[in-house]
């Protein structure tokens, strides 16, 4: 019972501060604008957010190894916090890459820890409903703020970055009092070499029992951000349509994210084992791309749009399951290199697809189609062969 407890209260805290991401984040290009910023400036801070948890999470996941999860995880809040304060107080643009530079260092501990602490919390059978459950959390989370942050934005363009602040403050209040720690002092890492991640780094890790699950993170992430990051400009370039209709398509895709991460994977990978589902999704990913390239009405991109995020996110929990079984110590510095590989995919999704966008409208989507569908054979290959992961505790050098 206390097990469940301090489960839910992980998730509530989790929704809590990515309702407040979400409230923010429709409303910064209006913001950039607003202090002379254009478009060019607006994917630099989508950038510099991606390339700061690229470097941090392994840092956070570390020292959550070395001093237990809750300090990281509150610093992860207390730092998305400070930032959004500063989004709200900025009256010039090098204000805005600084709250964006300084959100990307500190919220990047807030998902290492909360997914160290599922690991310290949960059975290997339980893991893979409950990374999925986290990645519900945030899809709902990510579903309700943009909402609200469109209605706070008709006061000011601060007051939503206010809003999101005080949701920050909520969660840290909510964390402190009342989760408690999951990690006892005489399974902490005293030893542990903290260092942020290196290039060198990802690259050997590749070549570890966990380099699969780090490949399959960044390939999720990577499909993801190759949609999302032309979508709009493929709806209105190819049916025509204004924000309300992409935000309708949006909010769909937003649910089924909840949906297919909050209740199917968990099931799923009890039922077939994560590398099962791991293969599933990415041949449903690169179906889900036909799909949306095959589209021809609101209704069919619709359900295209749902297809594709419906196996998409089953990528993600799954992989972060599978690196959690099959890592037996240092659980924190494992979910940070994976937080790690995600960012690469939020660095180089967008801009591999804005970049083939501009040759094609097309051609994000068929070069997602080759990327998951080659994974796809890749990981059935793996099955095939029966490769077995060791468990074993990371080691970065």
């Amino acid at each position: 019972m206390m097990k469940n407890r301090n489960m839910l209260m992980l998730l509530a805290s989790i929704l809590m501060v990515m309702m407040g991401f979400g409230i923010a984040m429709p409303v910064l290009p209006f913001y950039i604008e607003s202090l002379g910023g254009t478009g060019v400036h607006y994917g630099l801070l989508i950038a510099s957010y991606g390339i700061m948890q690229l470097f941090f999470a392994p840092l956070w996941g570390s020292l959550s190894d070395k001093y237990g999860r809750k300090p990281v995880l509150l610093v992860g809040l207390v730092g998305l916090g400070i930032a959004m304060s500063i989004f709200a107080l900025a009256t010039k643009l090098w204000m805005l890459y600084a709250a964006q530079l300084l959100s990307g260092s500190l919220s990047s501990a807030t998902l290492p820890a909360a997914q160290a602490y599922v690991g310290d919390s949960t059975s290997k059978e339980e893991r893979g409903g409950a990374m999925g459950k986290i990645g519900g959390a945030i899809g709902l989370g990510v579903v309700i703020g943009p909402g609200i942050g469109g209605l706070l934005a008709s006061y000011s363009l601060a007051t939503p970055f206010i809003i999101a602040s005080a949701f920050c403050l909520l969660t840290v209040v909510f964390v402190l009092l009342g989760l408690p720690e999951s990690l006892a002092k005489d399974r902490r890492s005293e030893d542990i070499e903290i260092r942020f991640m290196q290039f060198r780094g990802l690259w050997q890790v590749l070549f570890t029992p966990l380099g699969f699950g780090f490949m399959v993170a960044f390939m999720a992430i990577l499909g993801q951000t190759i949609f999302s990051s032309v979508f709009g400009l493929y709806a209105l370039q190819k049916f025509s349509y204004g924000p309300e209709q992409v935000g309708a398509v949006l909010m769909a895709m937003g649910f089924m994210y909840a949906l297919s991460q909050g209740v199917l994977v968990g099931p799923l990978s009890k039922k077939m084992g994560e590398e099962k589902v791991i293969s599933l999704g990415l041949l449903g990913t690169s179906f889900g791309f036909v799909f949306i390239l095959l589209a021809h009405s609101f209704l069919t991109l619709i359900a295209a749009v749902s297809c594709f995020i419906l196996f998409n996110s089953l990528l993600k929990p799954s992989a972060l399951a599978y690196l959690s079984k099959n890592t037996t110590g240092n659980q924190g510095a494992t979910m940070g290199v994976a937080e790690s590989y995600m960012s690469l995919g939020r660095v180089i999704g967008p801009l591999w697809g804005g970049m083939i966008f501009d040759v094609n409208l097309h051609y994000p989507f068929i070069s997602g189609i080759l990327i998951l569908f080659a994974m796809f054979l890749a990981t059935i290959v793996r099955l095939k062969w029966k490769i077995p992961p060791e468990a074993k505790e990371l080691s970065i050098k």
